[in-house]
C-alpha cells in the first residue's frame, strides 16, 4: 500500500501535493504568493506579504544594497543571481542558504494561506534568483501547518496580523528583550506587522509571532472586531486587593474578556 506525505492530514494545498508527486517543474501561483518548483521540490518562493530575499540580505543582513543591485543587473537575465553573489565574494554560501530557506518558508506561509484564492500552475517557469537549495514540498506543508497552530497557541487573535501595532508601556519590572525593543521602537501606531517586517528586514511570519507574543505580554494593544463597551465591568476583589498585581496578566485577562463580549 502506498502512502502520501500528508496521509491522515488535510493537505494545505492539494495541488502542491499533486505537483510534488508528479515531480513537476514550474510556478504555482496564488493570490498571496508564488512557489517555484523543480522536480517537485520548492526552489524559491515569494509573496507581496513578506520581505523578499533582497530585504533579508540587505536590511536584515550584511549585504550592501549596491552588491545586490549589481548581481541582479549582471546575472538576472541568465538566472544566476545567487551564484553571482557567492562567486563575486559578496556573500558566503552559508549565509545565502540560510536567508534563502527563511524566505521560502516565510513566503510559502502566506502563499498557502486559506484566503489566498485559487491555485494556478505555470509549467516550466523558473525564477531569476537561480539555484540555491531546494526544500521538499512535504516539509513546506508541515511547517506551514505548524506555524498556523503556533500563532493561535501564542495569542489567538488574528486581527493583530493586519492591524497597526499600538505599543503599551511595560509594567514595572517587566522584562523586554532587545529584539522586542527593536520592534516596539518602530511601532508607531500606524505600521502593521507586515510594515515592521520590511522596516526591520525580518521574515514576516516571525514578526507576526513577535507581535502576538507582545500582545500576550500586554505590551501591544489587541484589536477586536466588535466595539468594546465604554463602561467595563469592575475587577474582582481578589485582583484589586492584591499587594503586587501582575499588570501584564490583568491586561491579558481584560483583552480576553473584551473579545468575548
Amino acid at each position: 500500500m502506498t502512502t502520501t506525505p500528508f496521509q491522515g492530514l488535510a493537505a494545505v494545498s492539494p495541488l502542491l501535493t499533486r505537483l510534488a508527486a508528479e515531480r513537476a517543474t514550474g510556478a504555482l501561483l496564488r493570490d498571496r504568493g508564488t512557489l517555484f518548483l523543480e522536480d517537485g521540490r520548492i526552489v524559491h518562493a515569494e509573496s507581496p506579504s513578506t520581505p523578499g530575499l533582497d530585504v533579508l540580505l540587505t536590511t536584515g543582513g550584511g549585504l550592501a544594497p549596491e552588491r545586490w543591485n549589481e548581481a541582479v543587473s549582471e546575472a538576472g537575465a541568465t538566472r544566476q543571481v545567487a551564484r553571482f553573489l557567492v562567486d563575486s565574494g559578496g556573500l558566503a554560501d552559508g549565509e545565502l542558504e540560510i536567508c534563502h530557506i527563511a524566505a521560502i518558508f516565510d513566503a510559502a506561509f502566506f502563499a498557502l494561506s486559506p484566503g489566498s484564492g485559487p491555485s494556478r500552475f505555470r509549467r516550466g517557469a523558473t525564477h531569476w534568483i537561480g539555484s540555491v537549495r531546494s526544500v521538499p514540498a512535504a516539509a513546506v506543508e508541515r511547517e506551514t501547518r505548524r506555524r498556523r497552530e503556533l500563532l493561535d497557541a501564542v495569542w489567538p487573535y488574528p486581527q493583530l496580523d493586519t492591524a497597526p501595532v499600538v505599543p503599551r508601556p511595560a509594567a514595572p519590572g517587566q522584562i523586554v528583550t532587545a529584539r522586542q525593543r527593536a520592534l516596539l521602537g518602530q511601532a508607531d501606531g500606524v505600521r502593521t506587522p507586515a510594515d515592521l517586517a520590511w522596516v526591520l528586514g525580518r521574515p514576516a511570519f516571525h514578526t507576526l509571532l513577535d507581535v502576538r507574543r507582545l500582545a500576550a505580554a500586554g505590551l501591544v494593544e489587541t484589536p477586536h472586531d466588535r466595539p468594546v463597551p465604554v463602561a467595563a465591568a469592575p475587577l474582582p476583589d481578589w485582583m484589586t486587593q492584591a499587594q503586587s498585581p501582575d499588570v501584564a496578566l490583568l491586561r491579558r485577562l481584560r483583552d480576553a474578556l473584551e473579545a468575548s463580549l
